[in-house]
């Protein structure tokens, strides 16, 4: 369980360190003249890809019994 939490924090952090990193290409690219690169795009998708593995990561661990659903049923 404990496991758990950390790769969670984790992808958590990667995910706001790639929107961070977007921010700042899109701040930066084109400035004073200079050619726009791909560098947002490629942040923005590596943040799609971060989230995609965490829901992966967070489905597969409840299919395998290492996270637990709270018992709230659904649709109340």
């Amino acid at each position: 369980m404990e496991f758990m939490t950390y790769l969670v924090v984790l992808a958590f952090i990667a995910i706001l360190a790639s929107l961070g990193s977007a921010l700042f290409f899109m701040m930066k690219d084109g400035a004073d003249g200079k050619r726009k690169t791909s560098s947002m795009a490629r942040a923005l998708a590596f943040r799609v890809g971060f989230s995609i593995l965490l829901f992966i990561c967070i489905l597969v661990s409840w299919k395998l019994g290492y996270i637990q659903p709270t018992g709230i049923p659904a649709g109340k």
